[in-house]
């Protein structure tokens, strides 16, 4: 039973999976930093508000953090971003890049009349019955 799950540990898509893992809240964390002590900032300067994370409204005595959920909305925001700019665009590019058409069969060609596939060694077009 361990030797099962140490070969499911030791595989490589599961050791890439943890690695992308930990990057993706290591990057999370800096893009929280950079909207809580710079964007936030800026944009509480624009609307002469010393503290923009702080920004609230009361009712009935329950307190609604509105602040914080715009730092939250602006790192989500910037983490999409940041992955479909760096990550989703890039691969699209790729894959678009390999695409390419399968090499002609050399045993084939178009009938210049119906432009259907016929064998390269053909005299009479077996569709439309052209004279090739």
């Amino acid at each position: 039973m361990l030797k099962g799950f140490k070969q499911f540990l030791l595989r490589g898509n599961v050791v890439d999976m943890a690695v992308g893992i930990v990057m993706g809240a290591a990057f999370g964390a800096v893009v929280s930093g950079l909207v809580r002590d710079l964007l936030t900032p800026l944009i509480a300067a624009i609307f002469k508000q010393p503290d923009f994370s702080r920004l609230s409204f009361t009712i009935n005595g329950s307190r609604f953090l509105y602040g914080e959920f715009i730092n939250a909305l602006l790192s989500f925001l910037v983490i999409a971003a940041a992955i479909y700019f760096f990550v989703v665009v890039p691969v699209n590019a790729l894959i678009a890049r390999s695409r390419t058409e399968p090499p002609a069969d050399p045993s084939t060609k178009k009938c210049p009349e119906c432009r259907s596939e016929i064998a390269s060694d053909a005299k009479r077009c077996a569709f439309c019955t052209s004279q090739l």
